[in-house]
């Protein structure tokens, strides 16, 4: 009886440590601390959504506000001379800071505004345009017609794309939307 119980016991563990090595990884989630300034910076003009600008800040910091590249800071990975012309204080704290999420993500939004209407006349998906337009430079975009020819911005792009329905997931579980019909009133 002890054997039997020993086997299905062994079983069990190894079934469970099966599935833990196997299991889908964990939706991304945007994080509390920045979801309203998320959802503020995404009514900068029609054609942002929460998702795509958290699918944006994941691809450039795994929403953290102290990354540096090098060439890019902050949360939304602003290069100095971006920073320069489009960083404003949206934090009312007297100083546009680029280390600062409630700063950067706002200029994050207006940005992306600003080159949805800078590739409107490109061939292509407006928003594939403008996301190659922040990460190549709006110059690259106009000078290729399209996406350019650059792995890190067609991988940039790329990842963004798949990380949107993910974070579309997400963020309607955050605010407690549901995907099935509400019931008809009768």
């Amino acid at each position: 009886m002890s054997l039997a119980l020993g086997v299905v016991l062994l079983v069990a563990a190894g079934l469970g440590v099966f599935w833990w090595l196997t299991r889908p990884p964990a939706l991304p989630r945007i994080p509390i601390a920045y979801l309203p300034t998320v959802q503020q910076a995404a009514k900068s003009c029609p054609e942002l959504s929460v998702p795509l600008l958290a699918a944006q800040i994941e691809a450039e910091s795994k929403w953290n506000p102290q990354a540096d590249s090098g060439k890019a800071q902050g949360i939304a990975q602003f290069d100095p001379t971006t920073w320069a012309e489009w960083g404003k204080d949206y934090a009312g704290d007297g100083k546009a800071d680029v280390w600062d999420p409630k700063d950067a993500i706002p200029t994050q939004g207006a940005y992306m505004c600003h080159l949805f209407q800078v590739v409107k006349n490109v061939p292509g998906n407006p928003t594939q345009l403008a996301l190659a337009a922040y990460n190549a430079g709006p110059n690259a975009v106009l000078q290729a017609q399209g996406i350019p020819q650059i792995n890190e911005t067609q991988n940039y792009v790329n990842k963004i794309e798949q990380l949107i329905p993910q974070y579309t997931t997400t963020y309607a579980q955050q605010i407690g939307a549901t995907t099935s019909p509400s019931p008809s009133s009768g």
